[in-house]
């Protein structure tokens, strides 16, 4: 099987728990996910299976949207309800107003130091290892993109954001800076990934909706993960070549140097590679369809 399933992940389960969900119904065909959602969050996590797991990083660096909310006037270990809350004393009631223009200072690219509980590795050290060791990890700030940043509702003590981002950001460390701003804390109590590129949620499955005699038939397209790189078509002897990893004459473009690579069309309307163009030759960099192992 090659294809890619778009899950809406249920709370109180990792994103790994669902992938041994989806390997139990698929082996011996690989499956891994592609963006991580804490225990807490719900909503879209894709998942590939068998050869489309190659395209995991491509999916990580599509846009993602959330919907969050947060709990003003707390501080936690961890940026959410699942640490250690503290509810501070005396802190400020904030408005509307307040909120709106603080929003544009975390829009952009911008620095952002994540959470003490999180996978970053500091040292070779996983950060969470550290904090659940009693130990501050010393986390630099990292640059990441968030596209729109906008107030849903304000209904103290909740708020509630949504939230278009690029890979690497972290919504809870959004949550607590903008607390900070105006001047009080926040702390996450509620995660939906809303989309990831061209996968939505109004379209995701339920976990329960995907069996033995589901599994097949729920899978979308591996070319689903790469609707924004251009294409190219080829035929089947041109098929037959880059499915082994040979490279193939070409001339419909310039070379392509570092830019994103070509997604490989091929004669059933498959996506059969992933190709780079030198020289004047069609050069497969990622190969689907079977042939190259």
């Amino acid at each position: 099987m090659i294809g890619l399933l778009n899950i809406h992940k249920p709370a109180g389960l990792t994103s790994r728990d669902v992938v041994n969900h989806v390997q139990r119904l698929a082996r011996p065909d690989k499956v891994g996910h592609a963006g991580t959602l804490d225990p807490l969050a719900t909503g879209v996590l894709v998942v590939g299976v068998g050869r489309a797991t190659r395209l995991v990083p491509f999916i990580q660096q599509l846009h993602k949207t959330y919907r969050a909310t947060f709990l003003l006037g707390r501080t936690s270990d961890t940026d959410d309800v699942e640490g250690r809350v503290i509810v501070l004393e005396h802190a400020p009631t904030v408005t509307r107003q307040q909120v709106l223009a603080a929003l544009p200072r975390f829009v952009g690219r911008i620095e952002q130091v994540p959470p003490q509980f999180s996978a970053v590795k500091v040292q070779g050290e996983r950060a969470y290892d550290l904090a659940r060791a009693g130990l501050t990890a010393d986390i630099k700030p990292r640059l990441v993109d968030v596209y729109r940043l906008e107030l849903l509702t304000l209904e103290p003590p909740e708020l509630s954001l949504e939230i278009e981002c690029g890979s690497g950001t972290y919504v809870r460390s959004i949550g607590r800076d903008l607390g900070a701003r105006l001047g009080t804390g926040a702390v996450m109590c509620g995660l939906v990934r809303t989309r990831i590129g061209p996968f939505r949620i109004e379209q995701a499955l339920m976990l329960d909706e995907i069996n033995r005699d589901s599994l097949a038939a729920s899978l979308l397209p591996a070319a689903c993960a790469v609707t924004d790189h251009p294409r190219c078509l080829v035929d089947s002897d041109q098929a037959a070549h880059l499915r082994h990893g040979r490279s193939i004459p070409f001339s419909g473009m310039p070379d392509s140097g570092g830019a994103v690579p070509l997604a490989v069309i091929g004669p059933q309307g498959e996506l059969m590679a992933l190709a780079a163009v030198r020289n004047g030759r069609l050069c497969p960099t990622l190969v689907l369809a079977p042939g190259n192992e």
